[in-house]
């Protein structure tokens, strides 16, 4: 069956025809010649873009360097299906995430289409405190490796090591296991102290997200309605 291009303003016409129950996503395949897949994909472009989503694009929706990695953390890591990932960062497509997840299994790295700066640094030594005081710091602020990776000069692929390292193991999971025949790394009673601190920071700037990001899903809800 010929598949004829269908306008923004057909398109709403079309989902809001099912939508109101007046005809079934069935009867509006054959009614309207348009395949039972993009019929899916409009009403999910429409639910997170509105109107201007169905319109036709004309060049690539901008993201940004630290979306795309969070977005391929969140699937991979994270346990989220590429559907849930592309629900929660608005990615018009799972075809742009799975390309994403491509890459960063490449590890190639994730620009912005705006030209963003590269998500990878060049690695470096590390002492145990440093490492301690870098997997803190990432979790204060959102777990931003790239944000983090900047700061304190050391590489994304660090940053995640050492966050994953921590989650796992707390702070003793972050000393230099390989084997040197060094005098092993030790923190002094002022260290701790500091840790602390920021543990405890990092736990206030959790609990405020979280706020923030139900305060959202409220509202989002209340406009739905």
């Amino acid at each position: 069956m010929h598949k004829k291009k269908h306008t923004a303003s057909e398109k709403l016409a079309i989902i809001q025809e099912i939508e109101s129950g007046r005809i079934g996503v069935k009867a509006a395949v054959k009614t309207f010649a348009v395949s039972k897949t993009s019929l899916a994909k409009w009403r999910r472009t429409y639910r997170l873009f509105g109107y201007e989503g169905l319109e036709a694009q004309t060049h690539n929706r901008s993201y940004s360097t630290e979306l795309k990695i969070q977005a391929v953390k969140d699937h991979l890591e994270g346990g989220l299906s590429q559907y849930q990932v592309i629900d929660k960062y608005r990615i018009a497509s799972r075809t742009q995430l799975a390309n994403w997840i491509k890459k960063y299994n490449g590890h190639i790295s994730l620009r912005a289409y705006t030209g963003g700066i590269t998500a990878m640094t060049k690695g470096r030594t590390t002492t145990w405190q440093e490492r301690i005081d870098i997997v803190l710091y990432c979790l204060a602020n959102g777990q931003d490796y790239r944000k983090t990776a900047d700061q304190f000069q050391v590489s994304y692929q660090q940053v995640y090591g050492w966050v994953r390292k921590h989650k796992a193991g707390g702070q003793e999971a972050l000393r230099d296991g390989r084997g040197r025949t060094k005098a092993p790394e030790e923190l002094t009673e002022s260290d701790q102290h500091k840790l602390a601190l920021k543990k405890m920071e990092y736990e206030n700037e959790r609990l405020r997200a979280e706020n923030a990001f139900l305060k959202k899903l409220q509202e989002l809800e209340r406009r739905r309605l």
